[in-house]
């Protein structure tokens, strides 16, 4: 699956899990994840999805940290690759293996999705990070600390809420939601609101109302911008645990 300019979710690699799947928030009992980090058909409008999101304010931080998600890159979707190899060989091109097809060494974002620029990553001194298209700290104020562990692994490890970006242009971003933080390429923009509004539908995460009110904006300019869908279940195998 590569996500391209605004618009573009024609381009995704089809893995066929089931459209309810994706955008209903239903919880599948299952050991097992899909088969591997692609996500489903696009659903329906992403601008008509805004509405279908609950709002409240933001809630305290208070109780966040990372370990709430479980460990890092944990190989929910059981395909023995850490879930971080799994988007690097998704997003990024001209792929290279330091062992078999799992361990990715090198590769480049060709371009990157953030910034529109060519990004070389290089395993041990990579300029590319994967980000949370809604981070994990903007979910746990929104629904997220409230949930059992299960569902946090699987949103922190969900590769509809992955790609693979530019590290610097992604360390700005911290846990900005879209009323504080778009990617600087404006041609992207209307894909990734689209795809923050998939992830918080999916997982029944709420928007406060100056999100909403900003991805409306965004998606406006887009009408026709479609909501992606898929990825793997909301519930990860219970052989998983989160601190």
């Amino acid at each position: 699956m590569r996500l391209r300019g605004g618009g573009a979710a024609s381009a995704l690699v089809l893995f066929v899990v089931g459209v309810s799947v994706g955008v209903s928030g239903c919880k599948i009992e299952s050991e097992e994840g899909s088969a591997g980090p692609e996500e489903t058909a696009v659903g329906g409008a992403a601008l008509t999805a805004v509405d279908s999101l609950t709002v409240k304010g933001r809630a305290p931080k208070t109780g966040y940290t990372r370990e709430k998600f479980g460990t890092a890159w944990a190989d929910t979707d059981s395909n023995h690759c850490d879930t971080r190899d799994d988007i690097l060989k998704r997003d990024l091109k001209d792929v290279k293996f330091s062992d078999g097809d799992c361990k990715v060494s090198s590769g480049v974002l060709d371009p990157d999705l953030y910034t529109g620029k060519d990004v070389k990553f290089t395993r041990g001194r990579s300029l590319v990070d994967i980000d949370h298209v809604v981070a994990l700290s903007d979910a746990w104020q929104k629904g997220a600390k409230y949930w059992d562990a299960s569902k946090r692994i699987a949103l922190a490890n969900d590769p509809l809420n992955l790609r693979a970006v530019d590290s610097s242009t992604n360390r700005s971003k911290g846990d900005g939601d879209t009323a504080t933080w778009l990617p600087p390429s404006k041609a992207y923009r209307c894909t990734y609101v689209a795809a923050q509004v998939a992830v918080k539908k999916k997982y029944e995460l709420w928007v406060t109302s100056s999100e909403k009110a900003a991805m409306k904006k965004v998606l406006s300019t887009c009408p026709d911008q479609k909501i992606p869908s898929g990825g793997n279940p909301t519930n990860a195998p219970a052989r998983f645990h989160a601190g």
